[in-house]
């Protein structure tokens, strides 16, 4: 019988060839050319590249980073963002 996982240990580091080929995907969707809304799963982020190096390509862009359940959401505008409740 194997030992379960620490549940507390972070992930694993994601490699950093496919964190780039998973990146590159992602920043070339057609969202993200015209202005739009791209979600990712906090679990595939955090597997494929680490939430720090989203956050660092997503402020590189001048874009903007949301954070709603389960999901990132990034927001592909430069323009000044108003969020109403």
């Amino acid at each position: 019988m194997r030992p379960e996982p620490d549940r507390f240990s972070p992930p694993p580091a994601p490699d950093r060839a496919r964190s780039h080929a998973w990146q590159a995907r992602l920043f070339s969707a057609m969202a993200m050319r015209d202005g739009g809304v791209v979600r990712r799963s906090k679990q595939d982020v955090e597997r494929e590249m680490g939430y720090e190096a989203l956050r660092a390509a997503v402020r590189a862009r001048g874009f903007h980073l949301l954070e709603c359940g389960d999901h990132y959401l990034v927001v592909c505008t430069a323009r000044r963002m108003r969020i109403h409740r």
